[in-house]
């Protein structure tokens, strides 16, 4: 006879996913490099062999203890339901299993059911399979319009906490504010194509007030490889090319914090993840206390974070769980997140949407840039890739294979030869289409970019990068998700003479996006960092 018995089985996330896309991890590559682990503190990782070799390599140099067993059990195939069978948190007599509440909330009312065969037995398990939240549509949407209005609502009354006691630096940051309300209008300026932004005069008087005012105090607490040591290569390369140039920084940063208006916490989400997460868990409980614990830590050995609640601190992080990580004791911190979703905590006016960038050469971050003229890209619309969340299934649903002028496509095959035809693709292409995968950021938004092709952003609920201060409608379009099914007669309804202004003004963004091993002005550390400054300036609540 055959025992049947209840075993939720919840499905990975995002994370588990981007293993294979990761900085960290290259499926069949020949070698980890040893010396890229710790060179100038930071992490380039070109070469991994195996999560096996890795693990070991980096937990020594590292000196953490990483929970390799449990790793190492994953990797070499164990079955879900023996990992099950040895957890004493899982009662084979009932339906449920210990999770998160965050995670709870994620999975589907109504679950299927399917049956699986524990390995090497004869034992058939009812499987209760429920879906992620990443994998269904959200339950609330907001478009562009109305984050626009709630912008503007968000700049006229401060949110922000009152301070516990006054200081002179936030009076400073409350003159610049004046300054930046009554920029003198600019006629002529060689440096910044106006139509980029929603101000072009506040956005220069901000910037040049922040090139002579800014102070930023980095703490210093927190051991590596969780902080201080940034991934400069993949996905999650903007937390560590901010964290590399920031801590270099001799403009911003100073050593003593009663001079700094903001304060940096320099941890990696991506590293966070991966040195603290038990795989398979499904339970991030213990990546929001380790920052929990460091928030404490800060709050009892200084007296800043107390005094505005954590007002004037940020944090900058591109891993997709960080707005669960940082819920609650980082509650009311500037967050700079790639994962910028307003069904997620994300606030407009405090929070910045930072880019997610792919970097494929740490040592030529702008390895390929540029792209055909206009007249010269023959593709109406291009996509390629891996079928992540409930959207593109939809958007290949409608368009792969159905038009020559759409070329839509699922994943493309592994291989530099496939690598360089993707990126072909998009130098050739006139609109290149940017579905929300998992969550509602992608790195195709800043590719575009790159490769000079007008983004097609789709993805309600996402707030696009440095919303604050940059125009979108002047480089890209974008559309509600329910609008797939007419996606080519939205772009075919675009005039000639409005493409070619969008052309332009992707290629003038383009600067805003890149990353320098020295950074330049205007360019996408600096850009990070005014948005922090800005929201900040536009959010401070002083007391009287």
């Amino acid at each position: 006879m055959v025992e049947k018995v209840n075993i939720p089985i919840i499905e990975e996330d995002e994370g588990m996913h981007n293993y294979a896309n990761s900085s960290l991890v290259f499926d069949g590559v020949s070698e980890f490099e040893k010396k890229d682990v710790g060179k100038n503190n930071s992490l380039e990782l070109d070469n991994v062999g195996s999560k096996e070799s890795f693990m070991a390599i980096f937990a020594k140099e590292s000196k953490v203890d990483f929970p390799v067993k449990r790793f190492l059990e994953a990797k070499r195939g164990i079955s879900t339901i023996s990992l099950l069978e040895k957890s004493k948190n899982v009662d084979f007599g009932t339906s449920q299993r210990t999770t998160s509440s965050t995670n709870s909330t994620h999975l589907e009312k109504s679950p299927q059911k399917i049956k699986l065969f524990a390995s090497g037995k004869s034992t058939a398990a009812n499987v209760t399979v429920r879906k992620m939240r990443c994998n269904m549509p959200p339950k609330s949407r907001m478009l562009i319009h109305e984050m626009n209005h709630l912008l503007e609502r968000r700049r006229v009354s401060s949110r922000a906490m009152k301070p516990r006691w006054s200081s002179k630096l936030d009076m400073e940051i409350l003159a610049a504010r004046s300054e930046i309300e009554h920029a003198p209008t600019v006629t002529h300026d060689k440096e910044l194509y106006a139509p980029l932004f929603r101000n072009h005069s506040m956005f220069k008087r901000s910037y040049e007030l922040m090139e002579r005012t800014l102070k930023v105090y980095i703490y210093m607490e927190g051991n590596k490889p969780i902080f201080h040591q940034p991934i400069l290569k993949g996905l999650y390369a903007s937390e560590g090319w901010f964290m590399k140039l920031m801590e270099e920084n001799k403009q911003f940063v100073v050593k003593d914090p009663a001079k700094a208006h903001l304060f940096y916490m320099p941890f990696s989400s991506r590293m966070l993840e991966f040195s603290v997460y038990v795989r398979n868990s499904h339970n991030r409980t213990n990546l929001r206390q380790y920052l929990k614990e460091y928030t404490d830590k800060i709050s009892a050995k200084y007296r800043y974070f107390n005094r505005t609640g954590g007002a004037d601190h940020f944090l900058v992080a591109c891993h997709d769980w960080a707005p669960y990580e940082t819920r609650h004791h980082m509650e009311y911190c500037i967050k700079a997140l790639c994962n910028s979703d307003v069904t997620q905590g994300f606030k407009i006016g405090r929070d910045v949407s930072l880019p997610e960038t792919m970097i494929r050469s740490v040592r030529n971050p702008q390895r390929d840039l540029g792209g055909k003229p206009p007249q010269q890209r023959t593709v109406l619309a291009f996509f390629a890739g891996n079928m992540h969340g409930y959207l593109r299934s939809i958007l290949l649903k409608h368009w792969k294979d159905k038009d020559p002028d759409m070329k839509i496509f699922g994943p493309m095959p592994h291989g530099v030869a496939n690598k360089m035809n993707y990126i072909q693709h998009m130098k050739n292409s006139k609109y290149c289409i940017c579905p929300k995968g998992y969550e509602v950021n992608s790195p195709r938004v800043v590719e575009a970019m790159f490769y000079e092709c007008v983004p097609v952003i789709i993805s309600d609920n996402f707030v696009p990068p440095f919303f604050e201060v940059l125009n979108w409608d002047a480089f890209s379009l974008i559309l509600a998700e329910k609008d797939i099914p007419n996606l080519k007669q939205i772009l075919l309804s675009v005039p000639e003479e409005k493409y070619l202004k969008l052309q332009l003004g992707v290629r003038r963004v383009q600067k805003h996006f890149l990353w320098h091993t020295k950074p330049l002005k205007y360019d996408l550390f600096h850009m990070t960092l005014h948005s922090i400054w800005y929201n900040r300036v536009f959010q401070i609540n002083v007391r009287k």
